[in-house]
């Protein structure tokens, strides 16, 4: 990939990242009545700015991160529209909102893969020219049925039915040195003998099926891998806690520039995955009870609605400052350690 490809994506991650996420905390808040001071995408120097009715919208230099700027978030302002002066259950819904947009984001992209990429019926959409199914016969149009192996050169008299494409592929792979398959033509069953050829690695017998979008089971499917997702997300905390994984094993900034550029050289599906899978990391590390994320802030949230006034607001502030200031050293350590994987490896 050149250069200008390689930040087009990486923009276009960021963006995907980081937008849903402020614009939940954004429109909850607003839900909520609460006065919403900025919404900027990216960190550091302003870029862009335009300044709505009471909301400055900006974008910043650095896409790296975003903030939804809530009055009166971490100090007590006297605003009756502060987030401050809100209820708990409010707090917690606009705080917990970033992190649910973007598990939704993740969903989305997954889901849209599914449908995009679609689902191989048992019809046959097409036949390789010279190919093993062409030799046996196998056409345009039919529908497997069946597939039965054969031993010592007679069939085995024990035939599987063929549920999925899937079925075939793995016939494909235990019967190198051939098997009958049979097919549906018109209404009447017909059975070819057919030996798989080995290319690419894979034995295939040279058919294509008939691809269809189920948009009902693209959503079942997409929300069963967002939730395999973000399984996975919490097993690589669960090793990194126990020892099983190490600091060396993480990723930073630098190390997520690279993982973008190798997927999207890929390919469209390999970047969107990156990017779902990505946006369901973002969501876990947020929802940790730890200063400054979402996770942190919610506890707060519960802790001070416990103990009262034991803990103030310019407290809380304080603690959530050094939590973000623990959280950007390691990003330093870890982004180092990226450098050194790229300029040792």
């Amino acid at each position: 990939m050149n250069i200008i490809t390689t930040i087009i994506a990486l923009i276009i991650f960021f963006v995907i990242l980081i937008v849903p996420h402020e614009l939940g905390h954004f429109i909850t808040a607003k839900m909520m009545g609460v006065k919403v001071n900025e919404f900027a995408f990216g960190m550091g120097p302003a870029i862009l700015q335009k300044q709505g009715k009471e909301t400055l919208y900006s974008v910043r230099l650095f896409p790296i991160g975003g903030y939804c700027a809530l009055e009166g978030e971490n100090e007590d302002t006297g605003d009756p529209r502060a987030f401050n002066s809100k209820p708990g259950w409010k707090k917690i819904i606009i705080l917990a909102a970033g992190v649910t947009m973007n598990m939704l984001t993740a969903f989305v992209i997954v889901a849209g893969i599914f449908f995009y990429s679609g689902y191989a019926t048992l019809t046959i959409d097409s036949v390789q020219p010279g190919s093993p199914a062409e030799k046996a016969g196998i056409a345009s149009g039919d529908m497997l049925t069946a597939a039965e192996s054969i031993e010592d050169g007679e069939p085995s008299g024990d035939a599987a039915k063929i549920q999925s494409w899937e079925d075939l592929t793995t016939f494909n792979s235990r019967n190198k040195d051939g098997y009958i398959i049979y097919a549906d033509r018109n209404g009447k069953e017909r059975r070819f003998t057919v030996r798989p050829e080995k290319k690419d690695g894979r034995y295939l017998i040279g058919i294509t099926p008939v691809v269809r979008r189920d948009p009902v089971r693209s959503i079942r499917d997409g929300a069963v891998s967002t939730v395999r997702m973000t399984g996975l997300i919490f097993e690589g905390f669960r090793m990194l806690f126990t020892g099983d994984a190490g600091v060396d094993d993480l990723s930073g900034p630098v190390g997520i520039v690279s993982a973008v550029n190798e997927s999207a050289s890929q390919g469209l599906i390999y970047y969107l995955l990156l990017t779902a899978m990505m946006c369901v990391n973002l969501a876990v590390i947020n929802i940790f009870p730890f200063p400054a994320l979402d996770g942190g802030r919610i506890l707060f949230v519960i802790i001070r609605k416990v103990t009262g006034k034991m803990i103030s607001d310019d407290l809380e502030a304080r603690i959530h400052t050094a939590g973000m200031m623990l959280l950007l050293v390691l990003i330093i350590v870890i982004t180092f350690k990226d450098v050194g994987k790229i300029i040792f490896r």
